[in-house]
């Protein structure tokens, strides 16, 4: 080896365009834990002699000198570089915990309050003949009409947001195409109230009964467009190098669709349609328009008034006695355990039929 290669190894590193040389010292893992607890520290001693109450005055604080110890220590240890982004981090858990505090404090709230009455006669009695002042009566009547309701919705709304997802990803162009894209887009953002009220029109014009259909009516058109919205995301997501593959073999396009495309993106459609019922499940507007609600069990959909988890919630709540608030933030609970239990079954659907690669 010659000298002058010797001479360029030993060469020291030349510092950094801000002038600092980067450091080989750094914080421990932990360093992020050591910043909180010491933020909440500052924070209580800062409260305790500003004399704060608020919670949220308190929080602030802590999240801004969280911040400050974070980034001016980094500073002092590693340098200035490694700091800017350890508080870039620690913006973004900032947010995380910012947006998880109040789905917690939603479910602690909920379950603390409504597991005073929720035992099994609760869920297997109705209302009927049951005061709203005095305890006792169930959700049962109320968790028929939601079962009910959101089937008949999902059973109309899923084959027809499917089938537009496959028309505007696999043959949708031109001007149609953009017509449909439009008023899916419109749809999406129509109130549930001006949904009910279509069909409210519709039934005051033909002299139709209220009735749990008439309710599903109105779920069905929230519904599709979040359907046709999350399925043709799904499809886009499908290689097309699987679609040409089969294309090339002679396979036809509606099968290439059927057996390719659709298999493959079962995943997520299924996950989207859930989405959508979890979307439909806690409308109130409409089944207090077109349903009218119903202390008593009424397991047919297609004739007479019915309830819902929804308006069973809002009608318990605004009687404003004790025991029927209790049943309203019981009911909250048992429509929280239903969202989460169709949740739980799209993921294992979504895993069973998703396609299998082979090693």
């Amino acid at each position: 080896m010659s000298h002058a290669a010797v001479q360029d190894k030993q060469t020291p590193v030349p510092p950094t365009g801000n002038g600092q040389s980067l450091s080989s010292r750094g914080l421990p893992r932990w360093a992020p834990a050591g910043f909180a607890v010491v933020a909440v520290l500052l924070c209580a001693g800062i409260g305790a002699a500003a004399g704060l109450d608020s919670k949220v005055q308190w929080g602030l604080i802590a999240v801004i000198v969280f911040l400050v110890v974070s980034y001016v220590t980094t500073s002092v240890v590693e340098n200035k570089r490694q700091a800017k982004d350890r508080l870039a981090t620690s913006v973004v858990w900032v947010c995380f915990v910012l947006a998880v505090i109040p789905l917690f404090s939603l479910l602690w709230t909920t379950i603390s309050r409504g597991v005073k009455v929720l035992d099994p006669y609760f869920l297997g009695h109705s209302m009927a003949g049951v005061p709203s002042a005095e305890p006792g009566g169930g959700v049962y009547h109320a968790l028929i009409g939601t079962l009910e309701q959101v089937a008949i919705a999902t059973v109309i709304a899923t084959p027809i947001g499917l089938l537009t997802a496959v028309y505007l990803v696999e043959y949708g162009k031109g001007a149609l195409a953009k017509a449909v894209t439009f008023f899916v887009d419109v749809m999406t953002g129509i109130p549930s109230i001006v949904a009910g009220l279509f069909i409210l029109s519709i039934m005051l014009m033909t002299h139709i009964q209220p009735s749990g259909l008439m309710g599903s009516l109105a779920l069905t058109i929230l519904m599709i467009p979040v359907v046709v919205r999350s399925t043709e995301e799904m499809l886009k997501l499908v290689p097309n190098e699987l679609r040409e593959a089969a294309l090339a073999l002679g396979v036809p396009k509606w099968r290439v669709i059927l057996k390719v495309v659709l298999p493959t993106a079962i995943g997520g459609i299924t996950t989207g349609v859930m989405l959508a019922i979890a979307r439909i499940a806690g409308e109130t507007a409409p089944v207090i328009l077109l349903v009218f609600g119903s202390k008593l069990i009424n397991s047919n959909p297609f004739e007479g008034a019915q309830s819902s988890l929804p308006f069973y919630i809002y009608d318990e709540y605004k009687a404003g006695e004790v025991a029927s608030i209790d049943r309203a933030w019981a009911a909250a609970l048992v429509l929280i355990a239903f969202v989460m239990i169709l949740n739980l079954v799209a993921r294992g659907i979504a895993r069973w039929k998703a396609p299998k690669t082979g090693r």
